[in-house]
């Protein structure tokens, strides 16, 4: 089908012409090589938030909670989930909450986050009895989400969520994406950190990682 272009006093037929012009606009973003508007914005998000992710503090997370839980498909769910809601509210909300809220204040809620992060690594587990693993289960689920969506607060890759959201106006596509990006870098990590977590000496996984959370905390502050 050739695709017509109509100039001034050349439309005798005005229905016609607008029947073959969405004909033609269907064919141009469906065709290789023809509007990606669909498509860019899911595979841009995808790799700029999975290479953004790599050496992050969420992926060292995702490796802490692996070596401590030893429970790898509650872990990458509950990431899942954190990452999903986080990045929605980044594709939806973001820039409005960017305005709303003062940089004082979520300059305080990330240093309590990472100082609260820190003293959370260090406290051992309790498991009282038989019962207490299914509890332990639904907990490793639960502190997963919460901690990933605390994590994700101010984080490079939530705000290249908002940018990305605000570039396409593709809210599905970019959150598809990031999330994906997400899940691509810490998946391995959470496996990794599963797979060897009986030869890795946890105390100290967990006081290194303590240490680099606080760390992060006392930056954040005097930033």
């Amino acid at each position: 089908m050739a695709c017509a272009a109509f100039g001034p006093g050349e439309t005798d037929d005005n229905a016609s012409a607008n029947r073959a012009g969405m004909r033609c606009h269907w064919l141009a973003s469906t065709w290789p090589g023809g509007e990606k508007h669909k498509v860019s914005p899911f595979l841009i998000s995808t790799g700029v938030v999975g290479l953004a992710e790599i050496g992050d503090k969420t992926q060292l997370l995702a490796l802490v909670l692996a070596a401590r839980f030893k429970k790898p498909v509650p872990i990458v769910l509950g990431i899942l989930v954190a990452t999903l809601v986080n990045h929605g509210f980044a594709g939806a909300l973001g820039e409005w909450l960017s305005t709303a809220i003062s940089p004082a204040i979520m300059k305080w809620a990330i240093v309590a986050s990472f100082i609260g992060m820190a003293i959370w690594i260090l406290i051992p587990d309790k498991v009282d009895d038989e019962d207490a693993t299914t509890k332990r289960q639904l907990g490793v689920f639960a502190t997963t989400v919460l901690t990933f969506f605390i994590a994700e607060m101010g984080d490079k890759t939530q705000i290249a969520t908002v940018m990305l959201a605000a570039r396409y106006q593709d809210f599905f596509g970019v959150v598809a994406g990031t999330t994906l990006g997400m899940m691509l870098a810490n998946v391995p990590a959470v496996l990794v950190g599963h797979k060897f977590a009986g030869r890795l000496p946890t105390r100290a996984v967990h006081t290194v990682a303590a240490i680099i959370f606080a760390v992060l905390g006392i930056v954040t502050l005097m930033q």
